[in-house]
């Protein structure tokens, strides 16, 4: 089948800037005695609006609607003016009684209470005339009687597209390939405000978008841990790194037993490669003995070393820092309190800076 050409595309909400009657009329004039063809995608929305187009709708004449998605109220109030109403198979339609904003707060006596239910009384009364009115332009699409489509709106559930064939909402339900319908965390929040039930259609993933960031960097280090763990090791010229790698590729399988271990060190201090304690101890040679004594009298030498180098410093200490500043700064330049100096450095520090 041939993909349908949708001369409009009315979704979000009705009276919106994407469920437009001005846009609506534009596109109609200019296919003025041409079959218009409409994609509708809406929860709804302003039943003025709703009332409009499907009005100018039937004053064009030949309107195709196709629903797909989720579709409730002024969305499907818009369509009843076309001159044929098809629907994807996947998608859901709802229809329902219509409502006004209330809202009443404060502290209020008899009088203003008996004002506020005058008031209330007087919306009622309208309700109940729109809500008739639009039964009457769904009993005349469905050809069903006029409580029938009132009993309906009552219940307010939400059809598939089966059930809107058969109630005669739309004239075929066709197969078109077009996304199925998701209910997003978006979606719900409209359809709870708007007073609507929760559709039973596929929910979108609670896997946000940070956490998905989270887990491919994740990945991202586990492939590279695998990559380096299963890599050959590099060529290397220093003599510890050679002796540790010889170490590891002949080291015995039985780790567990303490008497069955290399010891790189005392192998470095003997000048072999491998020196190894087994079951039964080990035996070294006056040579390896001579070479065990010399390296511990090299490292006791070093100490040494260190010790007077260390006894010299503390002898010769440096200038106060008080006394010291930067080439190029100001003879008038002050020592700094503690504070003063916590500031400059964290204005200096550009990546402290960026942190949010």
């Amino acid at each position: 089948m041939a993909q349908t050409q949708y001369h409009l595309h009315l979704k979000g909400y009705v009276g919106g800037y994407d469920f437009d009657r001005n846009y609506v009329d534009y596109v109609l004039a200019r296919n003025e005695g041409k079959p218009v063809n409409v994609l509708i995608d809406s929860l709804g929305g302003s039943l003025a609006t709703a009332l409009s187009i499907a009005s100018a709708f039937k004053n064009h004449g030949d309107v195709t609607v196709h629903f797909v998605g989720m579709n409730a109220s002024a969305a499907t109030i818009a369509s009843l003016g076309a001159k044929r109403i098809t629907m994807d198979a996947s998608a859901m339609y709802l229809v329902h009684k219509c409502s006004a904003e209330f809202f009443e707060w404060g502290n209020l006596n008899a009088d203003q209470l008996a004002a506020v239910r005058d008031n209330c009384e007087a919306a009622i009364r309208d309700l109940n005339k729109l809500d008739n009115n639009v039964a009457s332009m769904y009993a005349s699409k469905c050809s069903k009687p006029h409580a029938d489509l009132l009993d309906l709106m009552k219940e307010g559930g939400w059809l598939s597209a089966k059930e809107a064939l058969e109630w005669g909402f739309v004239d075929e339900v066709t197969d078109l390939g077009e996304t199925k319908p998701v209910l997003t965390d978006a979606v719900a929040s409209a359809l709870a405000e708007a007073g609507l039930p929760i559709p039973n259609v596929p929910t979108e993933s609670k896997e946000t978008l940070f956490a998905r960031f989270l887990a491919s960097i994740a990945s991202l280090f586990k492939t590279v841990k695998a990559e380096a763990e299963t890599a050959p090791a590099a060529p290397s010229t220093n003599q510890e790194e050679v002796f540790s790698n010889h170490n590891e590729q002949t080291k015995p399988k039985a780790q567990s037993d303490p008497m069955n271990q290399f010891l790189p060190l005392l192998g470095k201090a003997l000048n072999t490669e491998g020196f190894a304690v087994g079951e039964e101890g080990t035996s070294l040679s006056l040579e390896q003995l001579k070479n065990v004594e010399a390296a511990l009298s090299a490292k006791d030498q070093r100490i040494a070393e260190l010790a007077d180098e260390l006894a010299a410093v503390k002898k010769s200490p440096a200038d106060s820092s008080t006394a010291v500043i930067n080439e190029g700064t100001s003879d008038k330049h002050q020592p700094q309190d503690g504070v003063q100096s916590y500031v400059e450095t964290c204005n200096q520090a550009t990546l402290y800076n960026l942190v949010p």
